[in-house]
């Protein structure tokens, strides 16, 4: 049987990335590994506390050979635009994980609102990647 291990977001800066999934979202650090021998590749996942067989990669953006610099900025650009990918998170109550994450600093750009599948929210992390927050509504199986 094949299972999600873990999924990958570009962020600008480990550092900064860290700190707001760990500070304001409230993950913890899975892994932090620094490989000297590949140039200081930095392995780094946070993820939800109690759900240890999931995380989400901070990955720094390679340089060359594998990006040059020209791709290294379009990658970037689209990051910080919400256009590489978006992490879907659930909750049992999103308008009090909204209240709490807003405290915390996260700036929501779209506050909690009903929809078919039911109240879902949006906020990027520092890099610009796309976040919903979403209950889910019960429904009916087909």
């Amino acid at each position: 049987m094949m299972k999600i291990a873990s999924a990958a977001l570009w962020v600008h800066d480990q550092e900064i990335a860290c700190r707001f999934w760990t500070e304001k979202i409230g993950f913890e650090v899975r892994q932090d590994i620094s490989l000297p021998d590949m140039e200081g590749f930095r392995w780094l996942t946070v993820g939800p506390p109690g759900q240890d067989d999931v995380s989400i990669v901070l990955m720094a953006l390679p340089g060359p050979p594998m990006m040059d610099d020209s791709v290294q900025r379009q990658v970037l650009d689209l990051v910080a635009m919400g256009f590489a990918g978006t992490v879907f998170l659930t909750t049992d109550d999103c308008h009090k994980s909204y209240a709490e994450l807003s405290a915390r600093g996260v700036e929501f750009t779209e506050a909690p609102f009903d929809a078919p599948y039911g109240i879902d929210a949006g906020f990027r992390d520092p890099s610009g990647n796309s976040i919903r927050l979403t209950q889910l509504a019960e429904l009916p199986v087909p």
